[in-house]
């Protein structure tokens, strides 16, 4: 019962930290939730359509995984997805505080933004999107199912789809300076690449 209390806070805080977020930079007159929307090529509209869709369903699987759970892992292993999971939410809030007025879900019309490579940007590009995937490989570990499992490894490829579509972005509108910082932060994670 414990560890299904751990996950739930886990998700409360992520969530709660998200829509804060977008909240704040609304306040601001800064748009923040474009997946999808504006001047963009089909197939990257499309697979933010279909990205935010699955990151919408993801709390509703994760919570019936929560609830209805059927297979009993060993204590250890549900501990470690608790583990798992509260990094992924550090590495999110994180990675998203760090963006600041930057932060945006989809890639941007303009480029209005600046590019960061500070606090947790210096051990990867993508902490966001890491913050996502531990956290629902986390709470998948603790709570397995074929549900929870299929839509966790959608959303990760979904992500990683969606990481090639920024990068592109960034070095269009970055050009030598992301290409410098890409040459020494690796995608996920880890530093110094060439060095």
């Amino acid at each position: 019962m414990c560890v299904k209390f751990a996950v739930l806070a886990l998700m409360l805080i992520f969530y709660v930290a998200y829509f804060a977020k977008q909240i704040m930079l609304k306040k601001q007159g800064i748009a923040t939730m474009i997946l999808g929307k504006g001047n963009k090529p089909n197939h990257v509209r499309w697979l933010e359509i279909k990205l935010q869709t699955l990151t919408f369903a993801m709390p509703v699987v994760e919570i019936a995984s929560i609830v209805y759970n059927k297979y009993l892992m060993p204590t250890a292993w549900q501990w470690a997805g608790v583990a798992i999971a509260s990094l992924g939410v550090l590495f999110f809030i994180l990675g998203m505080t760090e963006m600041r007025s930057s932060w945006r879900a989809g890639i941007p019309d303009n480029n209005d933004t600046e590019l960061v490579t500070s606090g947790v940007y210096r051990i990867s590009r993508n902490p966001a999107f890491v913050g996502f995937d531990l956290m629902y490989l986390g709470i998948l570990l603790a709570f397995p199912n074929v549900y929870n499992g299929c839509f966790s490894v959608c959303a990760i490829v979904l992500f990683h789809m969606q990481i090639l579509n920024e990068e592109r972005f960034l070095e269009k509108t970055f050009a030598h300076n992301y290409v410098e910082y890409k040459s020494k932060v690796r995608r996920y994670i880890g530093v110094f690449v060439n060095r």
